[in-house]
């Protein structure tokens, strides 16, 4: 099994993720200035360098000459890595000075604003390698000539490039520092702020197995509330299933001891006699009670699986039945049941009611319903299952019915209000148990003529 990361390395990573993210960014952006600022400072030296060779200029005997100075070219000596290329050409663009086959500036190429001269800036290739460019526009006004001349000075980009990757590297590195800074201060206050929750969790470990009492609210953050809640609802809820278990299996123990008592004392009473009628009878009252130990523990399993299928249905395994579907099947199953005790059982179901829910359970219900009815209706009754839209059981019979001060308790289990009806007292007590699991409501009415009516409203599906 995959076991699942920390909370406190989780934030980290999900953080230093985010950190890389924006130091990635920002590297980029410190790149991108720092060019830009490197560009800025050295196009102003190109440009000084190509008014110095400007100054330079002359005419003699008729043509265009340049006297490049040294100081015009030496303006890079102290902080260029790369190589300086220029070249000079007169107004009719005839190499005078300088370097063959420098690029000139590429069509459409604007003048610069940022200086009170007729220049260009811009970036080519020359000798296989990357340089900047600026192009300066010289005017010649000479009696025998004039026109424009045209200086170029180009420099390589490596000190450029060194500049911006220089910038950049300082600026990753000043956050690099900030960003180990960050997740040390996020690894301390995440480490603070889950003490309470370790203080929760040793608190929850150090705990007998038998102590359900609801967790203290004051030890933990506003945050934490709604989980220490949750947990107190859950311990809260776990306490009442273990105390109706307990008391389920109290009330089961009674309920078999008696019975269990009562057939072992009818059973040795019967061995002491000699008369093979007293032993007769004794069988068969021991086969009656048998019979109705038999009853008790499928009733008792009846509940088990109403648990099992109430965690079904929780976990989303209800399917889409037709109630008036399975009351006509039960109907029919139940049909000799009610004949032998010459009751009438009718079904009133004329088109079919969905919803959702579990077969077994809603099975064990109507067979719950059903019988408790003809338990209590007298020979020559009559018993009606009815099922109506949008989905409505009602089980109605002609018995004595149950006083409005007893309809709360018929169902708890092993209550019975008539002990001379043999039962067990669980019947309704299953019926309630699936209404909930089903998120059903179940109420006791009296009948149209006399007897009970018990109406079971399920959610349509």
């Amino acid at each position: 099994m995959h076991k699942p990361s920390s909370l406190r390395w989780r934030l980290l990573w999900n953080l230093a993720l985010l950190l890389v993210v924006l130091m990635l960014a920002s590297g980029l952006s410190a790149y991108w200035n720092g060019r830009e600022a490197a560009d800025t400072a050295y196009d102003r030296t190109l440009l000084a360098s190509a008014r110095t060779i400007a100054a330079g200029l002359s005419q003699r005997d008729g043509s265009l000459s340049a006297d490049v100075p040294y100081v015009a070219l030496d303006t890079f000596a102290y902080d260029s890595a790369g190589r300086i290329y220029y070249q000079v050409n007169d107004i009719h663009q005839k190499l005078i000075s300088g370097y063959e086959n420098l690029p000139g500036p590429p069509p459409g190429t604007p003048r610069t604003d940022s200086y009170p001269a007729l220049a260009r800036f811009y970036n080519a290739t020359y000798k296989g390698q990357n340089v900047r460019v600026v192009s300066l526009l010289k005017a010649v006004s000479e009696p025998n000539m004039n026109g424009m001349a045209e200086i170029r000075v180009a420099e390589t980009d490596e000190a450029r490039v060194s500049m911006a990757r220089s910038l950049a590297a300082d600026t990753l590195l000043r956050l690099g520092m900030l960003a180990i800074g960050a997740l040390l201060l996020v690894w301390f206050a995440v480490s603070a702020a889950l003490r309470p929750l370790e203080r929760l969790r040793t608190a929850v470990e150090e705990r007998q197995p038998d102590d359900l009492r609801p967790l203290p609210l004051v030890e933990v953050q506003h945050e934490l509330w709604p989980l220490v809640r949750g947990l107190n609802h859950f311990t809260e809820r776990l306490r009442g299933q273990f105390e109706r278990q307990a008391q389920f299996i109290a009330d089961a123990a009674h309920e078999l001891r008696t019975p269990l008592a009562a057939l072992k004392a009818r059973l040795e009473l019967g061995l002491r006699s000699q008369d093979p009628e007293i032993w007769r009878s004794t069988l068969e009252s021991s086969a009656q009670s048998t019979d109705r130990l038999t009853h008790l523990a499928n009733q008792l399993l009846s509940l088990a699986r109403v648990e099992n299928g109430a965690r079904a249905i929780a976990e989303g395994g209800a399917q889409l039945l037709d109630l008036s579907q399975l009351a006509r099947e039960l109907g029919m199953a139940m049909a000799p049941l009610a004949h032998k005790r010459g009751v009438a059982l009718a079904l009133e179901a004329d088109e079919p009611v969905w919803l959702r829910g579990e077969p077994t359970l809603l099975n064990e219900l109507l067979s719950n319903l059903v019988d408790n009815a003809l338990a209590h209706t007298p020979p020559g009754g009559n018993v009606i299952l009815r099922v109506t839209a949008p989905a409505v059981l009602e089980v109605e019979d002609d018995g004595p019915g149950i006083p409005l001060e007893e309809r709360d308790r018929v169902f708890e289990r092993f209550y019975r209000r008539n002990q001379q009806v043999a039962g067990s007292g669980l019947g309704l007590a299953i019926v309630g148990e699936i209404c909930r699991a089903h998120l059903a409501q179940i109420t006791l009415h009296d009948g149209e003529q006399a007897g009970l009516k018990v109406r079971v409203s399920f959610i349509a599906g």
